[in-house]
């Protein structure tokens, strides 16, 4: 058993951030109904990275799904998702601030038929507000939202993450909706309407950076890998060009100046705590440059590792999915899927006791579960399903 094994999610949403979440809800028991425009799809179905029979961008966030299609764009699609919405604890979808309403899939227009039904509305802006119209994308949010101006070197231009942050972390905010919804309707019984907005994701993971401002007035500046308020803590290159990152406390001080030979900078009292060595940040980076890149990353490692200092190689991804750690934490896993054969995938970062394991399903071809779902869930009958089918509704 699986901690939501009697969940079911009605999945009205496509691309990247709510599908992310309904996946990671779907591994952990829920059965999620993904509901696809027939013959086309979710549109990352058609995003590179292609392999023979799908994409490996949809791949990654689809898992452990049904796929359903329905033309709900028509009347009687539109009445087919109310049915399913009748039967469902959770209906996610991302479409532009009142597009559903128009064909009577709102909140508004489905709490009648279905009390307990949470209801999470994505959007890039919220249902309110001078933005709410506007359109958006990951980058644009991580633009507006603040932390492309914290990433970056010094004195360079804002740089955006390698990975599309502002859709992940907006998978995680909506996964959270929804379970703190459905534990709130265990008290009320009642289901709820959740507006999330992109943009106020990313906003709220400002946090450190946002309570220097409230402090100080201070708006942070670009520091590369360095942190505004630690030093040391920042990625260093090493003699054979690899780099590492280290971060060291108040605690790890004196043990990183004998580990690198620099014992007369641990006992120096202008250096004896860490608001000092912040005040003397461009001489310690200096030094502590010139000490580290004496060593090769692995010695330097070998060396802070016995000294119980915080440190790790900054990884490319071939090196961490290849790392021993991750193999023995089981987060590579794979999947088989028609016309693909084996593919690897990352697991759940869960491990239970007291529930089975997240699940690792293969993600659904499209259309793939129609007529199972139609026919188990809304009793539909195989006439009926043809019928339906040829009219182009399914």
């Amino acid at each position: 058993m699986r901690p939501l094994d009697s969940l079911v999610i009605l999945d009205l949403s496509r691309v990247l951030a709510c599908p992310f979440a309904s996946m990671l809800l779907a591994e952990l028991g829920a059965s999620v109904i993904k509901v696809e425009q027939p013959g086309v799809g979710d549109e990352t179905r058609s995003f590179e990275p292609q392999l023979a029979a799908d994409s490996a961008y949809y791949f990654a966030c689809n898992r452990s799904k049904l796929s359903v299609t329905v033309n709900f764009r028509s009347a009687e699609g539109q009445a087919i998702i109310r049915e399913l919405a009748a039967q469902a604890d959770v209906l996610v979808e991302n479409f532009p601030v009142g597009t559903l309403a128009k064909s009577g899939l709102d909140y508004a227009a489905l709490k009648p038929i279905n009390p307990r039904l949470v209801y999470v509305s994505c959007t890039g802006f919220g249902q309110t507000g001078p933005y709410a119209h506007k359109k958006g994308y990951d980058t644009v949010f991580q633009a507006m939202g603040g932390i492309m101006s914290l990433t970056g070197e010094r004195g360079g231009g804002p740089v955006k993450p390698g990975l599309p942050v502002a859709d992940l972390t907006s998978g995680l905010w909506v996964a959270i909706a929804i379970l703190s919804a459905l534990a709130g309707r265990t008290t009320t019984g009642e289901g709820c309407h959740v507006d999330f907005s992109m943009l106020d994701g990313q906003v709220s993971l400002l946090t450190l950076a946002a309570a220097r401002y409230f402090a100080f007035g201070e708006v942070p500046a670009r520091l590369g890998t360095e942190h505004p308020g630690r030093v040391p803590s920042a990625s260093f290159k090493c003699r054979d060009g690899r780099f590492a990152h280290i971060t060291a406390s108040d605690q790890h001080w004196m043990p990183l100046c004998v580990a690198l030979g620099l014992e007369q900078w641990g006992a120096d009292a202008r250096f004896a705590n860490n608001a000092l060595r912040v005040q003397h940040r461009d001489e310690l980076m200096r030094g502590l440059t010139r000490a580290i890149g004496q060593l090769t990353r692995a010695e330097l490692i070998a060396k802070l590792d016995a000294a119980e200092v915080p440190v790790g190689p900054v990884n490319d991804v071939a090196e961490i999915l290849g790392d021993p750690h991750v193999a023995a934490r089981g987060l590579v896993r794979e999947f088989d899927y028609p016309g693909v054969g084996r593919f690897k995938g990352l697991g759940l970062p869960y491990k239970f006791d007291g529930y089975d394991d997240p699940g690792f399903g293969r993600p659904p071809s499209l259309g793939e579960h129609t007529d199972a779902v139609l026919a188990a869930r809304l009793g539909y009958s195989a006439e009926r399903l043809a019928d339906l089918r040829s009219r182009k509704v399914i």
